[in-house]
């Protein structure tokens, strides 16, 4: 019995060396978080407001029929270039036809009995009240005939501007109505943007600020232009602002429909401490300010110490975006900021800050 307690002592005593062991082992190889860092630096911060519009040419004008007939042909397509007076499209105008034929003989009529009623007169064998009468015929037989003539130039429809041709609505053979437009002819050297902003933003607004623009044909390239119209009036029921932005259309990149996300510039803050947004660990809680419970948001990230220790740093933000944050306090110039791994850390963990290679 003596015997058979000594080896469970024994054993016992083994596996209380070996737990020592395997402990004593994780002290001396503590875990580190791999980071990334990069050193705090002063930068410049745009401030700005972001909106979402749709783009729309600066001149679009639609072309209609003031005769209620059937298109006979159209001169142009959907994207002709087209100049001011040049023909689009020709209305079937057979019934006006016919009268401009009609005025023209009733003119010419006229224009007889006008010189057979003037040589009349100056025989003394017609009355004035006659010759009066005829004279009055022969000015509404030409006025009509002016009328005629200019419906019948109703017939073919024009360009108003010069530009392109945005869409027709119609095909030949379709029956065109006043009410409906043949096509439009737009201008696209220039395009423009119609948001509608806050009330809140309004006083952050004004004419002549920059505009970056950016659409999804063109996901790399940014497209500038300014705020060139701020309405006087807000909308009672939305309370909204409506606001136009103009800009450069080379090559027509930008075409009228397209969906367009705008940055307009309201100001600049230089030599200030810069953090990435993506580097940021928000949180918000709810608090009591003042006897009224307010939501407030608080921003962190870590920084490596010399000791390679991560520390937690509570930032005073004087400004923020979508991309970066203009900090006044809670990090110093040069200290090494997390930028990826941060969701893995708490204060005081050791981190691993692995080399980068650089490519020659």
């Amino acid at each position: 019995m003596l015997k058979k307690n000594m080896v469970v002592l024994s054993a016992l005593l083994m596996l209380g060396m070996v737990v020592g062991c395997d402990q004593g082992g994780q002290d001396e190889e503590e875990t580190k978080i791999p980071v990334q860092v990069i050193e705090i630096e002063l930068g410049q911060v745009k401030q700005s407001l972001d909106y979402y519009g749709d783009i729309r040419a600066e001149f679009e004008v639609k072309v209609f029929s003031k005769i209620p007939d059937r298109i006979e042909k159209y001169y142009v397509d959907d994207g002709d270039v087209v100049q001011a007076g040049d023909p689009i499209a020709e209305i079937l105008a057979t019934q006006i036809e016919q009268t401009v034929l009609q005025a023209e003989a009733y003119k010419n009529n006229m224009e007889m009995e006008y010189s057979r009623a003037q040589r009349l007169s100056r025989e003394n064998v017609m009355s004035q009240q006659q010759f009066d009468a005829i004279q009055t015929q022969m000015v509404q037989a030409k006025a009509a005939l002016v009328s005629a003539k200019s419906q019948l130039k109703d017939a073919t429809l024009t360009a108003p501007i010069s530009g392109i041709i945005g869409k027709r609505y119609f095909e030949a053979g379709d029956m065109a109505a006043p009410s409906m437009p043949v096509a439009s002819v737009v201008q696209m050297d220039k395009v423009k943007i119609e948001f509608e902003a806050t009330e809140q933003d309004l006083g952050r607004l004004e004419i002549g600020q920059k505009a970056e623009v950016q659409v999804r044909s063109y996901p790399d390239e940014i497209f500038v232009g300014k705020v060139i119209k701020i309405s006087p009036i807000l909308d009672p029921m939305t309370r909204m602002v409506a606001v136009e932005v103009l800009l450069s259309n080379p090559g027509y990149k930008l075409k009228p429909g397209m969906f367009a996300e705008l940055m307009i510039t309201t100001g600049t803050l230089d030599d200030v401490i810069v953090v990435p947004r993506h580097a940021v660990i928000e949180s918000t809680s709810l608090q009591t300010v003042d006897g009224k419970d307010k939501v407030i948001k608080n921003y962190y990230v870590y920084v490596v110490n010399d000791s390679l220790r991560a520390e937690q740093r509570l930032l005073n933000v004087d400004y923020v975006n979508h991309r970066v944050l203009a900090v006044s306090d809670g990090v110093a110039l040069g200290e090494k900021l997390v930028i990826s791994g941060q969701n893995n850390l708490r204060d005081g963990l050791a981190v691993l800050i692995p080399e980068v290679e650089e490519v020659e």
